[in-house]
């Protein structure tokens, strides 16, 4: 019983992680168009999403090439 309790907690976490990567991300998606920091808040949406998911990683690693590329050039 207690292995399945445990076992539900890390589904719940992990559920909590993907839904708030997800709604951040969609913030900074938003913010392109909108008035915000969308380049801060895109990267923070893509880490949280990167501890579950390898493509989120991968999309994070590629952002984060094209900010220090946009670095350089200033």
């Amino acid at each position: 019983m207690k292995h399945i309790i445990i076992h539900t907690v890390k589904q719940a976490k992990r559920l909590v992680m993907i839904v708030i990567g997800f709604t951040i991300l969609a913030i900074g998606i938003a913010m392109i168009v909108l008035p915000g920091p969308a380049i801060v808040v895109i990267p923070v949406g893509l880490a949280l999403l990167a501890t579950e998911f390898i493509w989120a990683k991968k999309l994070l690693v590629a952002v984060k090439t094209r900010i220090d590329r946009m670095r350089k050039e200033i």
